[in-house]
């Protein structure tokens, strides 16, 4: 995939119950095997969440840290994962959205795919910069004042967006390459 090594970099994955399996397990795989270390954010006290694969729950993933005890700071990047379910839930919860807003007042990576830039919306962090998500996102995140693309990913600055399952690859390409500069 890349030459690149993280090794020393932390990346908080913050989700819930309903997240897209393949979205947070397979970049967090590629993470891991460029070296960093990843952790599972979530809100409630959960020590697993489940997420969607083939329209059905998938296996439990482990959760790492409660969302009350996470900060920027202690991160080098936020992976947010879509699914529908996820984000939705996670637009409720003002410490979830404090918690990605953070990451962006700190100009640190912040990388969405799929419904996750849906939290973006929230946070504060699309307008004006050039993003993607699914399809059906678009106009929600334009009338944020976002600039939609139809790519598969779409960095602008520390903010990194992609649309799709199919898109992970390229997606947690250009999160290392960005950490790795």
């Amino acid at each position: 995939m890349n030459e690149f090594s993280l090794v020393g970099r932390r990346i908080a994955v913050l989700a819930t119950d309903g997240f897209e399996h393949s979205e947070l397990t397979e970049p967090k795989r590629l993470l891991e095997a460029a070296g960093a270390r990843v952790e599972v954010v979530a809100p409630d006290g959960s020590k697993q969440i489940r997420g969607w694969k083939g329209g059905d729950w998938a296996e439990p993933v482990k959760v790492d840290l409660p969302l009350a005890r996470a900060h920027a700071e202690d991160f080098d990047a936020l992976l947010l994962p879509g699914g529908v379910i996820n984000p939705d839930q996670l637009r409720l919860k003002p410490e979830a959205i404090e918690l990605i807003r953070e990451f962006g007042d700190a100009g640190k990576p912040v990388a969405a795919i799929c419904h996750g830039p849906w939290t973006l919306i929230d946070a504060g962090l699309v307008m004006g910069r050039k993003v993607t998500s699914w399809p059906s996102l678009r106009h929600d995140l334009e009338n944020a004042g976002a600039q939609w693309q139809d790519k598969a990913v779409v960095a602008d600055g520390t903010l990194i967006t992609s649309r799709r399952p199919d898109d992970i690859p390229a997606f947690t390409e250009a999160l290392i390459e960005r950490l790795a500069a």
